[in-house]
């Protein structure tokens, strides 16, 4: 079984290691582990930023198998905030296994409490055909929006 909990302090080298393997999973790219320490630490230190939710197995709660962050998008149309869910990874051992299944109908279920949540987004690479193919069977409809973007 598969319990799903808010994020511990404790929990930042696994999602330091987890942030670093999607990364170079999803676009050959490496990640300083200093600079995404700092980043998971100011999250937790600040929740108006957003969080995150880890996957465990029951019988070893300590033992971070998957992970994803929400972020806040704030919605003028809707009046009222889009979770945006990133940084989603599973260990390679458990994938398969219903570990984002566990975190998505754990945040679904949490967002449809809060009364100013009006829904779920994220994005995905366009090559991960994989996660294609799971976002699809879970429900997650495609959008009819292109992510652009300029980095500083």
């Amino acid at each position: 079984m598969i319990v799903i909990r808010s994020a511990r302090t404790s929990d930042r080298p696994s999602l330091v290691r987890f942030n670093q393997a999607l990364a170079r999973e999803t676009e050959a790219h490496e990640l300083s582990g200093d600079v995404l320490d700092r980043g998971i630490r100011r999250l937790m230190d600040q929740p108006a930023y957003g969080f995150y939710v880890v996957a465990t197995p029951k019988e070893q709660p300590d033992e971070v198998i998957g992970c994803t962050m929400i972020t806040y998008e704030w919605s003028d149309w809707r009046d009222g905030v889009i979770w945006w869910i990133q940084s989603v990874y599973v260990e390679r051992n458990w994938r398969g296994q219903g570990v984002f299944r566990s975190l998505l109908t754990h945040l679904e279920d949490r967002a449809r409490r809060e009364p100013d949540v009006r829904g779920l987004r994220l994005y995905v690479e366009d090559a991960n055909h994989h996660a294609h193919r799971t976002y699809d069977r879970l429900g997650l409809e495609s959008a009819s929006y292109s992510v652009r973007q300029k980095l500083f």
